[in-house]
C-alpha cells in the first residue's frame, strides 16, 4: 500500500505514542509474513496499525466493534473494512491464513463465541495473533488507575484482562499455543496513564460522552480539536520515550499486555 495522505495524521500520532510503537513491535515479532496470504485485523483501534499492516502487503480486511473506530479505518485504508456486533463475523468459512486481534477480546462479552468464531474463520494451520491486557492481581498502579476514573468501564472493557492459562482454555483444543509475551512495564504504563488522565480531564471540561464503545479512540476531528496538546505531545516525546526505556530495569516483572500466538489445528478435534 502506497503512502496514503488521509493517514498523515494517524503515522505522526503512531510516531509520538511510545505504547503504539511498543504494541505494533510485538505484532511484528509474532507476524507471518503477509504477502500472498489472506489477513484479518480486529479492533485496530483508529487505524494505523491497520494501514502499517497493509503496507507489508498481502490480501487485508479490517474490522473492528465501535462506529467511530471503523469510520477512522475506513478512512486510512479504505475499503475491506466492517463493523462487528460483539462475537460474530461476516466472513465465510476458512477465509484466512491470518488473523490479528487487537485490544478487542476485553471488549465482547461472549468471548467463548469468538473463539470459536477465530477457529471457522481461520484456514487449517492458520496462525491467530491476540493482543490483551495481562492481569496483574494487587497493582497498586491499577488501583491508581481506578482511583482517578480510568476504570475498565471507561475504557470499555467487560473484563479486566487475561493470563496465558486464560488464553490458552478460552481457544481450546482447537488451536495450540505457539508463544506468548508479556510487555508493557511500569515506566511505560505510567505514560499510559498520566495520557488518559489528560483525555479524561479534557472530555470532562468539554462535556464529552466518557467513552466510545472501545475507550479511548482518537480520531483525525480529536487531533484537530487538540491540535494544542498534539504538539505539546511533541515537544514531550523524548522525555517520554526516555521514561520508557527504564521499563528494561525491571525485566524481573511481567509487564501489563498479554500478546500470544496460536495455530489453529489442521483437523478438527473433538
Amino acid at each position: 500500500m502506497p503512502p496514503s495522505p488521509e493517514a498523515d495524521w494517524a503515522v505522526a500520532l503512531f510516531s509520538r505514542s511510545v505504547l503504539k510503537q511498543a504494541k505494533f513491535r510485538q505484532i511484528e515479532a509474532l507476524l507471518d509474513e503477509p504477502a500472498g496470504k489472506t489477513n484479518l485485523d480486529i479492533g485496530a483501534d483508529s487505524g494505523v496499525i491497520s494501514y502499517l499492516l497493509r503496507r507489508r502487503g498481502g490480501r487485508w480486511s479490517s474490522a473492528d466493534l465501535d462506529a467511530r473506530a471503523v469510520a477512522s479505518i475506513r478512512q486510512l485504508v479504505g475499503e475491506n473494512v466492517f463493523q462487528l456486533e460483539g462475537p460474530r463475523t461476516p466472513f465465510p468459512d476458512q477465509a484466512f491464513d491470518q488473523v490479528i486481534v487487537v485490544d478487542y477480546l476485553e471488549h465482547i462479552v461472549d468471548e467463548e463465541t469468538f473463539a470459536r468464531e477465530l477457529e471457522r474463520i481461520l484456514k487449517p494451520g492458520g496462525r491467530v495473533i491476540i493482543n490483551v491486557p495481562h492481569l496483574k492481581p494487587g497493582s497498586l498502579l491499577n488501583r491508581l488507575r481506578h482511583a482517578i476514573g480510568l476504570t475498565d468501564e471507561w475504557h470499555g472493557h467487560v473484563r479486566p484482562g487475561y493470563d496465558v492459562p486464560a488464553m490458552g482454555a478460552l481457544l481450546g483444543p482447537g488451536f495450540v499455543m505457539e508463544r506468548a509475551v508479556t510487555y508493557s512495564r511500569a515506566c511505560s504504563e505510567l505514560i499510559d496513564t498520566a495520557l488518559n488522565a489528560l483525555y479524561l480531564r479534557m472530555q470532562r471540561r468539554t462535556g464529552e460522552a466518557a467513552t466510545s464503545r472501545k475507550g479511548a479512540v482518537v480520531t483525525q476531528s480529536d487531533l484537530r480539536r487538540y491540535r494544542k496538546q498534539f504538539v505539546l505531545l511533541s515537544a514531550l516525546y523524548p522525555l517520554l520515550w526516555l521514561v520508557a526505556k527504564l521499563d528494561t530495569l525491571l525485566w524481573f516483572q511481567p509487564g501489563y499486555k498479554l500478546i500470544v500466538r496460536a495455530r489453529r489445528q489442521s483437523t478438527s478435534v473433538p
